[in-house]
């Protein structure tokens, strides 16, 4: 997997991101878009991070550039940091995906970076060093004003009475977000720490941490977590059962009083049918596709995807203060928002009846790179009868917005499209239940790996 800019930055095998490619980006990146105060850095707990953020700091400095170096803490730690620095940033994570691989996102003083930067950086390569910094400066308190961003909203008896627990596995965000859990009023046990990374995707949780969330659940209201850099969210009920990042979103949006919402075509339809929004946009996955189309629209909008991750476009109230706009993926205020809810609803599993009876599953084809998913894609796009005879389904309408999406005359709906930032296929399914979206799921990968053999 050659290093190449996706959804969500410049990702790719750790032995790929050599010393000399890290530079040039970081170089690209400081000529080509604003820089504000200076570059902030940050970095999740993947064993090569440490020193690919080294190697960021020093291509800035020879930039000119004044580095702040936050160490290991959540992505969304950082873009806060920064956005209230008028700084530019950079975050070393690779996210949710294994551990040979990682990568860099780059954010300007505006916040991450859009296409049209991105095109720019590229544009930019080759950029030589042109003079040297100050010594870098160490910024320890950024993770802390994250949870106190929440706090401050949410009040401290925000969820009282609560017994939560923490997934923590390798995920950087882990102690902070026990931290604001308890700030806010919750009991936490923390539970699954690792030391070494484990990649966790809250679009498509395994079946083994489904296995382990289950084992863990008997005695608490709910067991969290986020992916590697702390920018997706990952709740799971009493029991065990993962509820699915756009269900997480909508409720949030919905709580938080947006009028608008945007996001992406993998999403489920619950938004529309929950009539809490005045328009509902659908744009194509990745988050800078989110935020420009949140931009477009302005007011009182709010974004997120079906990984869980949730963007604030407008300055809202909290119960117990203000929530001012953070436009870059966050877990920690859709988790603090839907266990608010789910306390003042009677439990999560009242709040979730109240939704809209829409389900989602995901899964993914591994280790599958572009040269075999293209051609797939396209043989489905022109005929996907041999698909939809294993799924028992005719179609009804498609949406190409990104990759292919199958309207179904059940009502149901299977969507096809390489990853973005991953050597993966990926397929989503939406049903009236939750057995229903996994069986349509099971079935259409197993027709798919036979295809694709």
């Amino acid at each position: 997997m050659a290093p190449k800019f996706g959804t969500s930055g410049l990702r790719g095998l750790v032995t790929e991101l050599t010393p000399d490619l890290v530079a040039d980006h970081v170089r690209a990146f400081a000529a080509a878009c604003p820089m504000g105060s200076g570059l902030w850095v940050g970095r999740d707990l993947r064993a090569s991070s440490p020193a690919l953020a080294q190697e960021v700091i020093a291509a800035a400095r020879s930039m000119g550039l004044a580095v702040t170096d936050c160490g290991a803490l959540p992505t969304p730690a950082l873009a806060l940091a920064a956005l209230q620095a008028q700084a530019a940033s950079v975050m070393v994570t690779g996210s949710h995906i294994p551990a040979d691989r990682n990568g860099l996102k780059f954010y300007t003083p505006a916040g991450e970076i859009t296409k049209m930067e991105e095109a720019a950086i590229l544009a930019a390569l080759g950029t030589p060093p042109c003079g040297m910094g100050p010594e870098p400066v160490a910024c320890p308190t950024a993770g802390a004003d994250w949870v106190a961003r929440y706090v401050r909203a949410f009040g401290p008896d925000a969820l009282a009475g609560l017994r939560l627990g923490i997934w923590a596995h390798s995920a950087v965000s882990r102690d902070l977000l026990a931290g604001a859990l308890v700030e806010l009023g919750a009991e936490c046990v923390s539970m699954g720490r690792s030391e070494t990374f484990v990649p966790i995707d809250t679009e498509a949780v395994s079946d083994q941490a489904r296995a382990d969330l289950a084992g863990w659940a008997p005695g608490f209201d709910a067991i969290l977590s986020t992916d590697g850099d702390g920018d997706r969210p990952l709740l799971a009920d009493g029991a065990g059962r993962v509820i699915p990042g756009d269900i997480l979103g909508q409720i949030t949006a919905a709580a938080l009083g947006a009028e608008c919402v945007v996001t992406p075509v993998s999403s489920n339809t619950g938004a529309e049918l929950s009539g809490c929004f005045a328009r509902v946009i659908r744009s194509r996955i990745g988050s800078p596709f989110v935020i420009a189309a949140m931009q477009a629209i302005g007011g009182r909008v709010a974004g997120y995807e079906a990984n869980g991750g949730f963007l604030l476009g407008f300055d809202a109230q909290g119960p117990a203060g203000p929530l001012p706009a953070l436009m870059t993926r966050d877990s920690l205020l859709p988790l603090v928002t839907v266990l608010m809810q789910a306390r003042r609803a009677g439990g999560l599993a009242r709040l979730l009846a109240a939704q809209p009876p829409r389900f989602t599953a995901t899964d993914r084809l591994e280790n599958f790179p572009t040269a075999r998913s293209g051609p797939l894609l396209a043989a489905l796009t022109a005929d996907p009868a041999p698909l939809l005879s294993a799924v028992s389904e005719t179609e009804s309408g498609r949406d190409l917005t990104d990759g292919l999406r199958l309207l179904l005359r059940s009502g149901r709906v299977l969507h096809l499209r390489p990853s973005g930032n991953a050597p993966e296929f990926r397929a989503y399914a939406e049903a009236e239940s939750e057995n229903a979206a996994a069986g349509l799921l099971a079935a259409a990968l197993a027709r798919l790996r036979g295809m694709s053999g």
